[in-house]
C-alpha cells in the first residue's frame, strides 16, 4: 500500500520562506508567473529525491545551495537550512495521516570533505502519527543515526552515510524497519509530470517496447505501452474512450496488437478511415492523450503531480481536461496540479467542486497561498459551497 501526501511544510526553498498547508484528493494551485507555483511543486519533489538518494545531485544540478536557498532576510539565530516535511496517509480521503517524513539540508562546512555545490543533510526524521502523538521511527543528526527496530525500540544504527546522503534511501531493511520501508516505497511510487515533451523528437511520438506498463513514466516515453496495456491486457478502455470522445468528438483510438513494440494512433470524424500515428498528431492532441494515459493508467500512483499540464493545449481542450482530471480524482489517490491558466482552474473548480488555491507573493517577496491561516489551514470562506 503506497501512501499519498496529506500535508506539506516547506522552509527557505527558493521563493518559499515558510509555509505549511493541507492537501485534498485534488489540489489545484493557480497564479501568475513568478509567484512560486513551480517552487511548491519542486519542493514536494525534493521529498521523492530524498527517498531515491538523489537529493544532493538534484540540488547541485540547480546550482547548489546558494542558488536554491531563500534570498530574503533571516533572523540572526536561525540556521541556514532548507526544510521539508510531508505527512503521509492512505489514498482514500478519509482518515488521518499515519507517517511524517522530514529533512533539513544546509551548506557545506569549510572543514568538511565535500564538494562545494552539494547540500549536506543536517537532520532527518520519520514519525508515526496517532492523533497528536508523534512516535519517532527514524532520527538522523549529522552522522548519528537511530531507528525504531521491531521489538527493540529506538536503537543506534551503524550505517556508512556520507553527509550528502539521506538515511531514508540507505536504510533498506524492510523486515527490521517496516514503516521506514513503507515511507520510502510510498515516496518512490509518486509520479511528477512536467516534462511531457511533444516536439518532433519527443519519446511519446515513438513506439515503446511491448511490456505490460501499469503506470506512465515521468517523461511519457512508455505511453504506447500504457495504452496497449489498457486495450490488450486490461481489455477495458471505457474511461479512456469517453475522455477522447469528450475532447475530440467522433475520434477513435487505434492500438494495434503489439509485437516487439507497441504503437497507437487516432482516427478523426473528418477522416474515419485514416489513422494518424503518434508522430503525426498535433502537440495538443498528443499532450492530451499523455495526460489521459497518466490519469487512467492500469495502476495509478497514490500521488500524481502535474506542472502546467495545459501547455500546448487549445483553449477548447481545457474543459474536457478538467472533467478528465475531476473524474480521475474520484477514483482514488491524490492529484496535485499547478497551473497559470485561470480558465483551467475555473473549469476544475466547476468539474471537481473545489476551490483552487491562489498562489501569491507577500510584501517580502515570499510565496504565499490566499486564505491560508497562521495555523496552517485554509479559512472556511475558501471552502466550496460557502
Amino acid at each position: 500500500m503506497a501512501l499519498t501526501v496529506r500535508r506539506v511544510a516547506i522552509a527557505n526553498y527558493r521563493s518559499i520562506r515558510r509555509i505549511a498547508f493541507p492537501l485534498e484528493p485534488l489540489t489545484v494551485f493557480v497564479g501568475a508567473n513568478g509567484t512560486g507555483k513551480t517552487n511548491l511543486y519542486r519542493a514536494l519533489q525534493l521529498a521523492q529525491f530524498a527517498a531515491r538518494g538523489t537529493l544532493s545531485a538534484e540540488i547541485a544540478g540547480e546550482g547548489g545551495m546558494e542558488a536554491v536557498f531563500w534570498a530574503g532576510r533571516l533572523p540572526k539565530n536561525e540556521a541556514l537550512r532548507i526544510a521539508v516535511e510531508v505527512e503521509l496517509g492512505p489514498a482514500a480521503a478519509e482518515g488521518p495521516a499515519v507517517l511524517a517524513y522530514g529533512f533539513e539540508i544546509g551548506f557545506r562546512m569549510l572543514t568538511m570533505a565535500a564538494f562545494p555545490f552539494e547540500p549536506q543533510v543536517k537532520t532527518e526524521t520519520l514519525h508515526r502519527l496517532s492523533g497528536r502523538r508523534r512516535t519517532l521511527l527514524l532520527e538522523r543528526r549529522g552522522p548519528r543515526l537511530a531507528a525504531r527496530r521491531e521489538g527493540d525500540g529506538l536503537v543506534p544504527v551503524e550505517l556508512d552515510l556520507l553527509a550528502s546522503e539521506t538515511a531514508l534511501s540507505r536504510l533498506e531493511d524492510a523486515g527490521a524497519f517496516p514503516e521506514i520501508d513503507l515511507a520510502r516505497r510510498s515516496l518512490l511510487d509518486w509520479r511528477f509530470h512536467h516534462a511531457l515533451r511533444t516536439d518532433p523528437q519527443a519519446p511519446m511520438r515513438r513506439p515503446a517496447l511491448a511490456v505490460a506498463s501499469p503506470t506512465l513514466d515521468a517523461d511519457g516515453a512508455n505511453l504506447a505501452a500504457v495504452l496497449a496495456t489498457l486495450v490488450h491486457i486490461r481489455e477495458d478502455t471505457a474511461e479512456l474512450d469517453a475522455a477522447i470522445a469528450d475532447a475530440f468528438p467522433g475520434a477513435r483510438l487505434d492500438v494495434p496488437e503489439p509485437g516487439r513494440e507497441a504503437s497507437f494512433g487516432l482516427s478523426f470524424r473528418e477522416h474515419p478511415q485514416r489513422v494518424f500515428g503518434a508522430n503525426e498528431l498535433s502537440d495538443g492532441t498528443l499532450r492530451y492523450l499523455s495526460l489521459a494515459g497518466a490519469l487512467l493508467a492500469y495502476r495509478r500512483p497514490a500521488l500524481l503531480a502535474f506542472n502546467e499540464p495545459e501547455a500546448s493545449l487549445h483553449p477548447d481542450l481545457l474543459p474536457p481536461l478538467a472533467r478528465l482530471i475531476a473524474r480521475a480524482a474520484d477514483g482514488g489517490g491524490s492529484i496535485w496540479l499547478v497551473t497559470h491558466s485561470p480558465v483551467l482552474a475555473d473549469a476544475l473548480a466547476k468539474a471537481g467542486g473545489l476551490v483552487p488555491r491562489r498562489v501569491e507573493k507577500d510584501r517580502e517577496g515570499a510565496t504565499s497561498l490566499a486564505g491560508l491561516t497562521r495555523f496552517g489551514d485554509f479559512a472556511e470562506v475558501d471552502t466550496p459551497g460557502t
